[in-house]
């Protein structure tokens, strides 16, 4: 299904319009039918006539959280376009101008649920806390001890910086690279700005696993060319889960700024 049939009169009106939703289709977008929408064929215009990108950027951000989706498959869904037009990554100005724009789509809309981060595509933290419920209950009633099963993974990569683009682009990075990490199954939440914390399985590669994650992250933010938007090296660390849920609670409190 494609979104010529899905929205009448909006069909792709440019090769490079079609290729570029081809081309996302089939590889990161995930919903077929809401990928079209008037600012990308505003887009496709603005790069054919090599006009300034950004307005029609800022724009298909707007769009894109209008529809709910998130900013890291935006991001993503714009990259294939500037690969179809020729070229090998889409410039940093066009990237910053969608997430500005996504960013005001996003809080003039106010749908996103309460326990789902849509910068990072992770859970927030009460979804973090709900789900360190789940784990304590489970433990009681089995009469195991949280603290010599399961860890806090945290990775703090903040930096000191008010600009609203590289706090979106930082965390959709971060959070592209610990679910590319740990794929399902894993609880992940975005605690504050630049710290976010995964609940993971104590075990003998625990350790090892911090090392090599550290490493993933710093090649993730290269490969998405937010680098120096972030602490080098990331710090990643293993936070030891208390045997009580109240004071697990306090813990994931207290690691917020």
């Amino acid at each position: 299904m494609t979104s010529e049939v899905n929205v009448p009169g909006a069909a792709p009106s440019t090769a490079l319009l079609r290729r570029w939703e081809s081309a996302s289709l089939g590889t990161v977008w995930r919903r077929p039918g809401d990928w079209f929408t008037p600012a990308a064929e505003a887009l496709v215009e603005a790069l054919e006539s090599r006009l300034d990108t950004t307005p029609a950027a800022f724009r298909l951000g707007q769009a894109r959280a209008g529809a709910g989706v998130g900013i890291t498959e935006a991001i993503d869904d714009m990259a294939v376009l500037f690969r179809a037009a020729g070229f090998e990554s889409a410039p940093i100005r066009a990237i910053r101008a969608l997430c500005e724009g996504w960013t005001e789509g996003e809080a003039a809309q106010r749908i996103v649920p309460a326990m789902n981060d849509p910068e990072s595509g992770l859970g927030t933290l009460d979804y973090l806390v709900a789900r360190l419920g789940e784990l304590y209950g489970a433990a009681e009633r089995s009469g195991d001890k949280v603290s010599a099963s399961y860890a806090l993974v945290l990775v703090d990569v903040a930096a000191e910086d008010a600009d609203p683009w590289h706090r979106v682009a930082r965390n959709a990075a971060i959070g592209h690279s610990l679910q590319d990490a740990y794929g399902k199954g894993h609880p992940m939440a975005r605690l504050a700005d630049g710290l976010y914390a995964v609940l993971v399985e104590r075990g003998p590669a625990l350790g090892r696993g911090v090392a090599d994650l550290r490493d993933h992250i710093s090649h993730r933010a290269i490969q998405m060319r937010v680098g120096n938007l972030m602490r080098q090296p990331p710090r990643v660390w293993i936070e030891t889960l208390p045997d009580a849920h109240g004071f697990a609670v306090d813990l994931v409190d207290s690691l917020q700024r």
